[in-house]
């Protein structure tokens, strides 16, 4: 009898396969909900009524009004929707006031997710905004003061991830808002109008009276949500947060942009004005419940799946960093062991192209990612690695080279005894490579 071996999918933080339940309410959506949901007939109203129930049951699972749910086609549109509305609203507020434009500032990282990166650096390049990019330390943590004192009167949008998606760092979301929070509170107190904004009744006003009060703070939450606190959006303290449904076992095609709502955003586009104005299209029922069921399963298997996988990564990091010097090649963690995701793991080593490395493992049946999924076509190095190094430069060990590993609920210690060996049996192959 011929033995099939068993493939190891270790790249998790690209993208996660689709739960078993979530397959099965998808398809009994499909056959029974295919109706219109903007047309007034029976049918239509039905699955409008089932949208509007699932945009509930995903409000709960953070905390949020069903209204604040806005249902777009991944993380990557969130992303764009939160920063590119953002600053689209700021330009029609100040036509439509008949102001002086003064150009809008954010802040940002070094290291976000190019959703942000790119969409932030469109705007630089095209005049529409100024960008301060903070700083990281050697973990990949943003640097806080830098960030304070980024922050001034045309600060607009603050943007940092929840958790990056290549070195799993963890960053204070929390903190971050707090300082934004004090930032505004100091602002509110000023009686200069940096924007020149006016009141409802057209007298001048403190900075934003009867607006919300500049800057608005935004995450991407995409690599947080299956294992990081999202249960409370308003102890968070973000405005925006951005999340999809790869990330968390659930359909790809669908992401949610939870809006505070007090904050105004612009639509990306026009067309028929669903999703309060923000996302026209006609929506899938059978996205909306996966994603809303994905959620559900995330949440409440969240916390004994992190313990079980922090295992799982401690050991990985272990077990790999012991092939370090192993013919001749260095390898070293990149981000800290503390505030990382527990799922995550990213190497570097020493004078081998982390591409190789990806396709040799890859010929054995283990399947890792080098760099970020959606970047990965690219011939440059990680600009996080890149970022976290200018730092803390190791000595030895290539800047641009890394592996990502990302465990999953399918994942167990036994996978991590597969990659070591089959890693070092590609160190072994290319032992004199250079």
């Amino acid at each position: 009898m011929l033995l099939i071996k068993k493939n190891i999918y270790l790249d998790n933080a690209g993208a996660t396969k689709v739960d078993k339940d979530v397959r099965k309410i998808m398809a009994f959506s499909e056959k029974m909900f295919f109706a219109n949901p903007s047309a007034i007939y029976k049918d239509g109203v039905e699955v409008r009524n089932k949208i509007e129930e699932e945009r509930t049951k995903i409000a709960k699972q953070i905390n949020a009004h069903n209204d604040e749910i806005i249902i777009t086609s991944s993380g990557t549109e969130s992303d764009a929707m939160a920063i590119l509305g953002t600053i689209n609203n700021y330009e029609l507020r100040i036509k439509n006031e008949k102001l002086e434009y003064k150009i809008p500032h954010i802040v940002t990282s070094k290291i976000e997710h190019p959703a942000v990166m790119e969409n932030c650096r469109y705007l630089e390049d095209n005049g529409r905004a100024e960008v301060t990019y903070v700083g990281v330390d050697k973990n990949g943590l943003i640097n806080l003061e830098e960030l304070k004192d980024s922050l001034k009167e045309n600060t607009i949008l603050v943007s940092i991830m929840y958790a990056n998606n290549e070195i799993g760092t963890i960053e204070p979301i929390e903190e971050i808002a707090k300082i934004i929070r004090h930032f505004k509170k100091i602002k509110q107190g000023k009686e200069n109008n940096f924007f020149g904004f006016s009141d409802e009744g057209g007298r001048g006003a403190r900075p934003f009276n009867n607006h919300f009060v500049f800057p608005i703070f935004h995450t991407d939450a995409c690599q947080a949500m299956n294992y990081l606190f999202t249960e409370n959006i308003e102890k968070l303290g973000v405005d925006l947060l951005s999340f999809n449904s790869s990330k968390i076992y659930g359909p790809k095609g669908i992401g949610i942009l939870y809006k505070k709502r007090n904050v105004d955003i612009c639509p990306l586009y026009m067309g028929g004005g669903q999703e309060f104005g923000l996302h026209s299209g006609t929506e899938s029922i059978s996205l909306i419940k996966g994603i809303s069921l994905a959620l559900e399963i995330t949440n409440k298997i969240k916390e004994k799946e992190n313990k079980r996988l922090t295992k799982i990564r401690d050991y990985a990091i272990d077990k790999l960093l012991s092939l370090s010097g192993l013919y001749g090649y260095k390898i070293i963690l990149n981000g800290g062991r503390e505030n990382r995701l527990s799922n995550n793991v990213n190497i570097s080593i020493s004078n081998i192209s982390s591409e190789l490395l990806v396709i040799e493992l890859s010929a054995q049946g283990i399947f890792v990612s080098e760099k970020s999924a959606c970047k990965s076509n690219d011939d440059g190095k990680s600009y996080v690695i890149d970022a976290i190094r200018k730092v803390c430069p190791r000595d030895g060990v290539v800047a641009d080279g890394s592996l990502r590993i990302s465990f999953g609920r399918d994942n167990k210690m036994r996978d991590v005894d597969v990659l070591y060996k089959g890693l070092r049996k590609i160190l072994e192959k290319y032992k004199n490579w250079k």
